[in-house]
């Protein structure tokens, strides 16, 4: 798989025109599947797999890549299909989400596509909760599922979302000082980080409004300023930066660029790592970039953002 990713710093030109490149590959099965390539550091061959004991029953075994050991996840299994057979034969795309280092074993690795966000999908109703699917597209006319990679990594290490207490107190304070709206939005097309940033905001005493991607959030702000100044009903945005339809830069573009939204605080927070996201958010005018999952993060953000002058 040697030159089917190319430097970082050359796909960074992508971000921000409301554009991504999807890596797709298949499982054990017909269907065709995507990941985002700023996720991804390296596609190999699969190396040599360890078994080890009490490891999670998705965790095909253990390899040595780049001198790390790192658990392999059989993605098939992950979303309840079939074990992947002939590992000999299959790939690992090693990729970065949520500050950790994992590889996917999947059968095959196809190509690199470059797309317009606007063409990616939420799932299709009716496709129910159990799935994990963050969105869907067409390509060369099939169907093209990106999966919930956050959903999966839930499943089999599931993460502390205790916010220390000591800054639900200080926000707390920082509310009752400034008479600040008690109420964020929230955009996330993954349910369970979605979920899990909401539970952290509703522990220290918020309202949220919650949406499933940029253009739906946009939407949202649009409705809430037509009835009134949006200062006085939410105290700021928190989204995740790739998304269906609108990723997280475009819509803090937006945000910046409407008279009733312009000066909304806005934090992104995604699981995309690089050394791109600061200068994208100075880019777009986002006011800060924090990296997925930290409640305590979370929390000092929207302790600055609420005491920001």
């Amino acid at each position: 798989m040697t030159g089917i990713l190319d430097s970082v710093n050359q796909r960074t030109q992508l971000v921000g025109q409301n554009r991504l490149e999807l890596l797709t590959f298949r499982l054990m099965g017909r269907q065709r599947y995507g990941i985002n390539v700023f996720k991804v550091k390296e596609v190999l061959q699969c190396p040599k797999l360890t078994s080890m004991p009490n490891l999670h029953p998705l965790v095909k075994g253990v390899a040595h890549i780049r001198g790390h050991t790192v658990s392999v996840i059989d993605l098939s299994l992950a979303i309840g299909g079939r074990p992947t057979t002939d590992v000999d034969k299959a790939f690992v795309v090693i990729a970065e989400f949520n500050r950790t280092i994992q590889a996917f074993l999947v059968t095959s690795v196809e190509r690199i596509i470059n797309m317009h966000w606007e063409a990616i999908l939420p799932p299709p109703d009716g496709s129910g909760k159990a799935n994990y699917l963050t969105a869907v597209t067409n390509i060369d006319n099939e169907l093209v599922e990106i999966l919930d990679v956050e959903k999966i990594l839930a499943e089999i290490a599931p993460v502390d979302e205790t916010m220390d207490a000591n800054i639900g107190e200080e926000i707390a304070q920082a509310q009752e000082e400034k008479q600040i709206v008690r109420r964020i939005l929230i955009a996330d097309d993954s349910t369970v980080a979605r979920k899990q940033v909401e539970r952290a905001i509703t522990s220290i005493g918020f309202e949220v409004v919650s949406v499933k991607d940029g253009k739906e959030a946009y939407e949202k702000l649009l409705e809430m300023a037509s009835e009134g100044s949006i200062y006085d009903q939410i105290s700021l945005v928190i989204s995740d930066i790739e998304m269906p339809e609108m990723d997280g830069y475009t819509l803090t573009a937006e945000i910046r660029r409407h008279a009733d939204l312009k000066d909304l605080y806005v934090i992104l927070h995604s699981s995309l790592s690089g050394v791109f996201n600061q200068a994208m958010v100075e880019r777009v005018g986002a006011n800060s970039f924090i990296a997925k999952f930290n409640p305590d993060e979370l929390g000092n953000a929207v302790k600055s953002a609420l005491t920001a002058e």
